[in-house]
This record gives C-alpha cells, sequence and structure tokens, in this order.
C-alpha cells in the first residue's frame, strides 16, 4: 500500500501529489512553514491526512523547545497549532488532530517539558495508526455494499492517498477486491485540479482496479447508459445532521444519482463527523486561486482576465445521502438521531 505520509528523522515525509501521476516525488518537510504550503498547496490533501499531517506538524514544531518552563512551552504549542490552523479551512481532521494536540497539558497537568513532548509524540503516532486501523474497518463495512458485476462511480481522490493506509471510499474498493469480488469503477476527472484523474485514476490502476475516467460532465450520461449501480465519495466534514461537504461537484453527483435511483454512499471516519456544526450551511468552504480554472497544466485555457468562481468544496445535502459507511458500521436515515447515537 502506498505510503502518503510518514514521521522520519525529525521530518514529515509526504508523497508531493502535485507531480503525480508523472513522478512519484517523496518530499521531507522539516519546517513547520514548508508543511504549511504543503498543505495549502495541495501537495499533501484528504481529509484523514491532514489530520496525521496536523499531528506530525504540533510534534516538528515542539520537539526543538529549549528550557524547561511548562508555561512558555504551552503557549508555543498553541502557536504552532494556531499557525497549522491557518492552512485549510474546511476538513475537520486537521482541526480535530491540533485540538488533541492542545488537550496535552491538560491531561498531563504537572508533566515536565520532557514529558508533554513524550506526550504529544505518543499522541501524533496515535493518529496517525487508529487511522490505519479505521480504514481497513470502513473498508470492510463498506465492502457488502459492493455485488460481483457491479460498475460504480467515484470523484476526486478519497483512498490511500487521502489517508495514512486504505484510504476511505476506495478503501472500501480495496477491501471488496481482497474479497475477490468483480467490479469497474468509473472516476470523476474533478475539476479544477483534476484529482480523480491524477491521483485516482493512478492509484486504481496501481492497485489493478478496472478504472474507466470520465470528465465531470458525463456523469449523468454513465449513470443511464453504463448501469451505474452506487456512488461511493469521501467527505472532509459531516454536519450534525448529516450535511456532507466534500470536493466540488458532489453535490451534482448527488443530484444524479437522485434522479436516477442509484444509491449515494459517503464513506468517513468518525473524525471527519462535526457535531458542533448543526447543518451543512455552517460548514466553511475554501476558495481557491482563480488561475487553476484559467489553467490547466500551467496553460491559459480562458482569459486571463475573466471572473472566475473557484470554491474547493460543496455541501451535499442530507435527503440526498443513502447511507455514511463509517468504522463503527453503516449509518443509515434518520441521520440527525443515528448519528448522535453512533458517535455520542
Amino acid at each position: 500500500m502506498i505510503r502518503t505520509i510518514q514521521y522520519k528523522n525529525n521530518a514529515v515525509r509526504i508523497i508531493d501529489q502535485t507531480k503525480l501521476p508523472q513522478k512519484l516525488v517523496y518530499k521531507d518537510c522539516r519546517s513547520l512553514r514548508t508543511l504549511w504550503l504543503a498543505i495549502r498547496r495541495l501537495e499533501v490533501r484528504g481529509a484523514p491526512a491532514l489530520g496525521a499531517a496536523a499531528a506530525f506538524g504540533v510534534l516538528m514544531g515542539t520537539q526543538d523547545f529549549k528550557g524547561e518552563d511548562r508555561k512558555l512551552f504551552i503557549r508555543s504549542l498553541n502557536k504552532v497549532c494556531d499557525y497549522l490552523a491557518t492552512s485549510r479551512p474546511t476538513a475537520v481532521n486537521l482541526f480535530h488532530s491540533l485540538e488533541a494536540m492542545r488537550m496535552m497539558p491538560w491531561l498531563y497537568p504537572s508533566a515536565s517539558v520532557a514529558g508533554l513532548k513524550g506526550a504529544i509524540r505518543k499522541k501524533a503516532f496515535e493518529i496517525y495508526e487508529t487511522d490505519r486501523t479505521v480504514c481497513r474497518a470502513m473498508g470492510d463495512h463498506g465492502a457488502k455494499l459492493i455485488r460481483n458485476g457491479d460498475r460504480l462511480m467515484t470523484i476526486c481522490n478519497a483512498g490511500a492517498l487521502a489517508t495514512v493506509d486504505y484510504g476511505t471510499a476506495l478503501g472500501v474498493f480495496y477491501s471488496a477486491q481482497k474479497r475477490n469480488k468483480r467490479f469497474e469503477v468509473f472516476a470523476c476527472e474533478t475539476r479544477p485540479l483534476l484529482q480523480g484523474a491524477r491521483l485516482t485514476a493512478w492509484e486504481l490502476t496501481h492497485a489493478r482496479i478496472n478504472t474507466t475516467l470520465i470528465t465531470d460532465n458525463m456523469a449523468a450520461v454513465v449513470m443511464r447508459d453504463k448501469g451505474i449501480r452506487a456512488v461511493f465519495t469521501g467527505a472532509d466534514r459531516i454536519a450534525a445532521n448529516g450535511d456532507a461537504a466534500n470536493k466540488i461537484g458532489t453535490y451534482g453527483l448527488a443530484v444524479l444519482a437522485k434522479h436516477h435511483g442509484i444509491p449515494f454512499y459517503v464513506v468517513a471516519p468518525r473524525t471527519t463527523f462535526d457535531l458542533s456544526i448543526l447543518k451543512g450551511s455552517d460548514i466553511p468552504i475554501e476558495e481557491r486561486d482563480p488561475q487553476e480554472v484559467r489553467q490547466l497544466a500551467g496553460r491559459p485555457v480562458a482569459p486571463k482576465t475573466v471572473s472566475v468562481f473557484n470554491p474547493a468544496f460543496d455541501v451535499t445535502p442530507h435527503d440526498l445521502i443513502t447511507a455514511f459507511v463509517t468504522e463503527r458500521g453503516i449509518i443509515k436515515k434518520p441521520f440527525k438521531k443515528t448519528i448522535k447515537q453512533i458517535f455520542s
């Protein structure tokens, strides 16, 4: 399995996903600034992977603290967390990891600075290893929804490149493959950064899963004419009522799936559910550089002065979602009740 993110020699090692699929390049982030830019530029991306990146970033940013003044160390810890929190606004896993790190001084009220450093290190690797276990559990639960001969659809990249192990939506495909199920995946290219074309198509073909790449605006005709049996997507943040934010275009897929009577499954771990947000309209949506739309692979494809609307995510209303696949099983409607029951 692809190792998307690691902590080695006091550096956060990532796959630079902006170089895929032409090159598989590993990058060592040895400073907070380098890691912050890697997150911002989508060199590392995917909600669970961002959670691990944030945890390792705090580890890297606090280990060089000099002295034994506990109050100064806590101040430094909070400064590191505040800085990493400004990298990207939508993926809640990043913020969950930062909050877990902020809690260390309160969980260990009598620990020395050295003790707190040890606790932060332990917690960072715990977050990393937990994601690995969670990915496998989600994959196993979701694989039960796939039948032999199915044609399936996905958007963006919710695989090993988005987590520390199997992935979320693509993890379901990997688990089904392990069970010797035969199926085909139609992967949307996913504008504006083509993460479906560059990452998902690369990842699934690497895993020898039968994959067909389509442009985003082909989804409707493919659903109608190719017999799509289910759609599986990931998510970056899920509100308490089940509204789910994911890569731009996911909402459109859900509308099309509803029209064609196709089940629409969102695969996400507990850490992607944000029960402090009641509904999807309260989820912050990142807007990105207009050049990502005006250009393609660095080449102009539109007038350089044209206005661009470039949100990175959209929100799929809960009534368009068939079920959530989580590490604790499959969550069905009514989501406002069942999400609270499972995760409270």
